[in-house]
């Protein structure tokens, strides 16, 4: 921050004195803190989104309105158009599936999950991964799809 000096006196010199000491000027010019907490708050602002799950899934698409959303972190398991199932982020077979589920539902309060699966993954392995989510001891499952998708009740799908 700045930090000036100012003189004494006004500039005015009076007979006989030498000339007056600077005086340190008490006034703190806050326009870098502004700037800098501006820039700080547009790298977050920008930086926020990025940080979903970023694990690269074509989801189907729906006319379903988007859930409101959680004040705790939603537990995501992901169906990937290769097979992989992911909790999070965390890559695990499908024989651990359900072990993992259960210590993970022994430490939350929220028994809600979310499943996002390729919309190229036949439904018997999206089924597959609901039971095992169910066994688990996750009973609400909540399937993540992108919105804009035909709507059924609509003049095109009517």
């Amino acid at each position: 921050m700045g930090a000036g000096v100012v003189k004494s006196g006004g500039g005015k010199r009076r007979r006989g004195s030498r000339r007056s000491r600077a005086q340190p000027m008490a006034e703190i010019n806050v326009t870098p803190f502004v700037d800098v907490m501006l820039v700080l708050l547009i790298i977050f602002m920008v930086a926020a989104p990025l940080l979903t799950v970023g694990v690269p899934v074509e989801l189907p698409k729906t006319a379903a309105q988007a859930l409101p959303s959680d004040p705790q972190e939603p537990l995501t398991v992901t169906l990937s158009a290769d097979g992989k199932v992911l909790i999070q982020s965390t890559e695990i077979t499908r024989d651990e599936l359900v072990n993992r589920l259960r210590a993970i539902a022994a430490e939350r309060s929220d028994d809600r999950v979310y499943l996002r699966a390729d919309g190229s993954v036949p439904y018997s392995d999206v089924a597959q991964i609901m039971g095992a989510l169910n066994a688990g001891g996750f009973s609400s499952i909540g399937l993540v799809t992108d919105v804009g998708g035909p709507a059924l009740d609509g003049p095109d799908g009517g």
